[in-house]
C-alpha cells in the first residue's frame, strides 16, 4: 500500500505527496512486449495485492479502481509493488458512485446496476492476474454491452436471481432473460459459453486457473475472499486437505467425556448381538445399558469400552428388551444413570446400588422384566429405587 508523506493545499486544492515509486504494471507489461510473465512472478505480485486487499477489508474500504495502472513497482529491478490511487475509494457502508471501475476490470454487479461491495476488488484482481499472464486484457469490451458479452463468452449467462436484482437488465437481456446479441465494431459476435478459461489464457496450470475462476464468479457472495485466496494452492503451493468432520474424530481424553466416573457395564447377551438391527456405532452405545438375561447373579462392574466414548445416545424406547432396552421400557436419563450404577440381586429381585453419588429420580414405569431377573417376576422401578435409597440410608 502506498505511503502518504505530506499533504498541503494549493489554490484551494488538496495536494498529497507520497513515496517515490517506479513504473506501473501496465508499463511493465508493455516493456515486455505484451508477452506476459511467469507464474512465479505473478505469484509474488498476487501475494502483495492480497495483503493490500486484506488491509482494506479490515478497514471496510473498497478500492473501486484496481487495475494495472494503479499498481506500481517500488523499484525497477525488484518485484515489490504498491497499490495507489484511492480517488474513487469509499467505505463499504458509504458508497458514493455507481459508475466505478475501469471497464476491462469492471465487475458484473457494477455493470448490471446491482448493489456492490468489497468483492468487486477481487473481480478486478482476477482480471489483472489474467492480463499479467497473457499480456492482454481477458475481457476487452468496447462498451458495457460487449464487456458483459465477453464475460458470458467464458462463464455463460449469470444466474436468474442475479438478473432479477439488476436495475439495468433491459440493456443486456430480453424479456425472456436471454442475452441480447451484440456485435463489435469489427463485426465480431460473442456467443455465451463458447470458450473456457483454459482456452482464453492458454494455460494448463490447474491451481492458477482455479484461482482466477474463483475470483471471477458471477455471484459476489460466492466469489473468493482475500483471506481465502491467501490460503489457495496457487499461493501456498500446497493442496488443501479436506477437513475431517468433527463427528468422525474420537476424543480419547477422559476429561471431555460426559461420564467421567466409573460405572458397571454388562456384556450384551449373545442373542442381542445377532438379532439387533442397529449400526455398529449405535449398537456399541446401546450395549451400554443391556442387562443380563436369564441369570440370577449381580452384574459385574466392567470397564468402559472405547466405542462408548461417543456422546451419541440411542433411545431405549426404540429398541426391544432383547436388543438392549431398559427393563420395563423405561427411557434413558440424560446422565445415563438409569441402569449404569445399579444391578439386580437375583435372589430377592431388588435393585441394589453400588454408587455413593446422588441419583436423579427415575420415572415409575411398571412392566415385565422380560426374564432378566426371574421368570414371571414383575418389579416396579419406583419401589425398587425407594428400597435402594432406604438401604443406603440404613
Amino acid at each position: 500500500m502506498v505511503n502518504f508523506t505530506h499533504s498541503f493545499y494549493f489554490r484551494g486544492h488538496l495536494c498529497i505527496s507520497t513515496e517515490l515509486l517506479d513504473m506501473n504494471l501496465y508499463e511493465f507489461i508493455k516493456s515486455n512486449a505484451f508477452r506476459g510473465f511467469s507464474l512465479k512472478m505473478i505469484r509474488r505480485f498476487t501475494k502483495q495485492m492480497l495483503s493490500s486487499l486484506n488491509l482494506l477489508k479490515q478497514h471496510k474500504v473498497i478500492h473501486c479502481d484496481l487495475k494495472p495502472e494503479n499498481i506500481l513497482l517500488r523499484h525497477p529491478l525488484h518485484t515489490e509493488i504498491k497499490v495507489i490511487d484511492f480517488g474513487s475509494s469509499c467505505f463499504e457502508n458509504e458508497k458514493v458512485y455507481t459508475y466505478i471501475q475501469s471497464r476491462f476490470y469492471r465487475s458484473p454487479e457494477v455493470i448490471l446496476g446491482m448493489t456492490y461491495g468489497m468483492p468487486i476488488d477481487m473481480w478486478s484482481l482476477g482480471c489483472i492476474l489474467a492480463e499479467l499472464y497473457t499480456g492482454v486484457p481477458i475481457f476487452p469490451g468496447e462498451n458495457e454491452q460487449e464487456q458483459l458479452a465477453c464475460i458470458m463468452e467464458v462463464f455463460g449467462p449469470p444466474e436468474k436471481h442475479l438478473i432479477e436484482k439488476s436495475t439495468r437488465k433491459k440493456l443486456f437481456f430480453d424479456s425472456m432473460g436471454k442475452p441480447r446479441l451484440t456485435v463489435s465494431s469489427k463485426g465480431r459476435r460473442r456467443r455465451p459459453s463458447s470458450k473456457t478459461i483454459q482456452q482464453v489464457l492458454k494455460c494448463d496450470d490447474e491451481a492458477f486457473l482455479d484461482f482466477i475462476a474463483r475470483c471471477l464468479r458471477w455471484d459476489p457472495d460466492r466469489r473468493m475472499k482475500p483471506e481465502e485466496a491467501i490460503r489457495h494452492e496457487f499461493i501456498t503451493g500446497q493442496k488443501t486437505s479436506v477437513p475431517i468432520p468433527r463427528s468422525a474424530v474420537r476424543d480419547p481424553s477422559p476429561s471431555k467425556r460426559i461420564h467421567s466416573f466409573p460405572r458397571p457395564l454388562p456384556e450384551p447377551p449373545a442373542a442381542a448381538k445377532t438379532t439387533t438391527s442397529l449400526r455398529n456405532r449405535d449398537a456399541a452405545t446401546a450395549g451400554y445399558s443391556v442387562h443380563q438375561h436369564h441369570h440370577h447373579v449381580p452384574i459385574k462392574p466392567g470397564t468402559i469400552p472405547s466405542s462408548t466414548t461417543t456422546t451419541r445416545r440411542v433411545s431405549g424406547m426404540s429398541a426391544s428388551n432383547s436388543a438392549g432396552a431398559l427393563p420395563g421400557g423405561a427411557k434413558r436419563t440424560s446422565t445415563g444413570a438409569a441402569a449404569g450404577h445399579a444391578h439386580f440381586n437375583g435372589s430377592a429381585g431388588s435393585l441394589v446400588s453400588n454408587s455413593s453419588l446422588p441419583r436423579a429420580s427415575v420415572r415409575s414405569v411398571s412392566g415385565s422384566m422380560g426374564g432378566g431377573v426371574g421368570a414371571g417376576v414383575k418389579t416396579d422401578l419406583a419401589a425398587a429405587g425407594a428400597t435402594a435409597a432406604m438401604s443406603r440410608r440404613g
